[in-house]
């Protein structure tokens, strides 16, 4: 017989009896995500932000707000980028942003405008280089106020030295800006066509031949010329100042034109007069007199063309200080904000043309932004944690930014070039370190120009001239337009 061992009987031998039994201690909950020795939260200290099923909805909020501004600045940094590269995106489109090398025979005449206050440094060598032009036919009327002593002694002088061709208005209007003195001299002018220029402009002797023979070429209504400040050297902000102008003039105004919505600039800008007189002139009280003509135009339907060719440009000079540029931009950003809250650009025909005029005049102010936001995301991103998805979204307006400053840097150097002047290793370089100082400038003068205009502040803040453009060395081999031969039989 087999004996199971379970199944003995209990020995008879004396046994401990046995002790209580033990409950187990509970296990610990495991530590989030893994990690030992990390304290678990009372849930009752949760985040009141997040809801039940853990979305921390605030974060998610600020997230989406840095990757709309990233996503908007590169908006705005491609599309500034675009307008500065339009006139190279082909050798057929930089070769119709010129003047024609062999101009018509001329067939319009000309009335030259030329307001000048205070402007008695200036203004006589100006007038005297637009009396030197070879056409044939050309009337100049200096605008002085009657306030202005000094200046009135100059022009007078001037229209002295040339009295077959120089006539002097004077503007009684209180107060006085711009538009009211070349409206005090539009019923004086007897020329076909008129043109503006400012009271220290430098203007090649051929510039009328060319103007005319673009407005028997093209048929068109308003004729913009080039302008390009000369003095890149006085401050670290005339550099990029220089830089402005020259792919305004050289690029930008080209798209526009072709987009049929255009801005015109403040002179070396020709209009035929019938077209003036059919709309009372220039708007008084604009801070951006030549920015609300071509949009008034261009509502209108009529046709804006653009030329360029570095010989034929009128050369000017940038405000003399800080204070004096920082007015400046003030002026012209209210100036743009009048235009678009004035809302001609609403009767433009299509509305792709309309969005793109809202898109313009805001562009001021859209800019100015982005030279606030840039810096504010990068710091953000150095400070605040983020994901790395949203984090590297947020770099994404570096890129064409970058690409900006590459462009002006290739500007600068073509700048050089074009206009015989030499550029240094140290110009590169301010060139890039002005970058954020000067958007941040920029932005200043476009939150300037808000607050005036709600506070109706409308005084026009004018500009000081002083000749620094006159001084600018030129390259040897090169000749500048004071050098430049004047024709036989033409009065100087």
């Amino acid at each position: 017989m087999i004996l199971f061992p379970a199944l003995h009987s209990p020995s008879t031998e004396s046994e401990p009896a046995p002790g209580p039994l033990l409950t187990p201690a509970p296990e610990q909950a495991p530590a989030p995500d893994g990690v030992p020795n990390r304290e678990v939260l009372d849930p009752n200290l949760v985040d009141a932000s997040s809801t039940a099923s853990g979305v921390d909805w605030a974060a998610i909020a600020g997230y989406s707000g840095l990757v709309v501004i990233a996503l908007a600045l590169t908006l705005i940094a491609v599309t500034t980028l675009w307008w500065m590269l339009y006139a190279w995106r082909s050798k057929t489109t930089y070769d119709s942003t010129a003047f024609s090398k062999e101009p018509q025979d001329p067939q319009h005449t000309f009335t030259l405008l030329v307001p000048g206050r205070h402007e008695e440094e200036v203004m006589g060598q100006t007038l005297d280089a637009l009396a030197a032009q070879t056409h044939p036919d050309v009337q100049i009327i200096a605008i002085v106020g009657d306030d202005d002593p000094g200046t009135t002694a100059v022009v007078r002088a001037a229209a002295a030295r040339h009295p077959d061709r120089i006539e002097v208005i004077v503007d009684d209007s209180v107060p006085k800006n711009k538009p009211k003195a070349l409206n005090r001299a539009l019923p004086h002018a007897a020329g076909s066509i008129i043109g503006v220029f400012d009271a220290e402009d430098e203007v090649h002797p051929e510039l009328l031949r060319h103007i005319d023979s673009r407005f028997s070429e093209t048929g068109a209504t308003v004729v913009q010329g080039g302008v390009q400040l000369m003095n890149f050297r006085t401050t670290w902000w005339s550099l990029r100042n220089v830089l402005e102008y020259y792919f305004w003039f050289r690029s930008r105004l080209h798209f526009h034109a072709g987009a049929k919505f255009i801005p015109l600039g403040g002179n070396t800008v020709f209009v035929k007069r019938d077209a003036l007189q059919r709309n009372d002139g220039w708007d008084a009280e604009c801070l951006a007199e030549d920015c609300e003509l071509g949009v008034r135009l261009s509502s209108q339907g009529e046709k804006v063309v653009v030329a360029y060719s570095p010989e034929y440009v009128t050369r000017e000079e940038t405000p003399g200080t800080l204070k004096s540029f920082y007015k400046q931009r003030t002026r012209w950003n209210q100036g743009f904000l009048q235009v678009l809250r004035k809302g001609e650009w609403r009767s433009l025909p299509t509305r792709g043309q309309r969005l793109f005029a809202r898109y313009m005049l805001a562009m001021p102010f859209l800019q100015a932004a982005t030279g606030l936001l840039i810096p504010l995301s990068v710091f953000l991103i150095l400070v605040v944690k983020v994901p790395t998805a949203v984090a590297l979204l947020t770099f994404i307006p570096l890129a064409p930014t970058l690409v900006t400053v590459a462009v002006e840097i290739a500007g600068l150097g073509e700048f050089g070039r074009l206009y015989g002047q030499k550029v240094r290793v140290l110009d590169y370089v301010r060139l890039v370190l002005g970058t954020i100082p000067f958007q941040v400038l920029l932005a200043l003068a476009a939150i300037r120009a808000v607050f005036r205009e709600l506070r109706g502040e409308r005084g026009w803040e004018k500009t000081e001239h002083t000749g620094a453009h006159r001084d600018t060395e030129t390259v040897p081999g090169t000749v500048s337009l004071t050098d430049a031969p004047i024709a036989e039989g033409v009065p100087a």
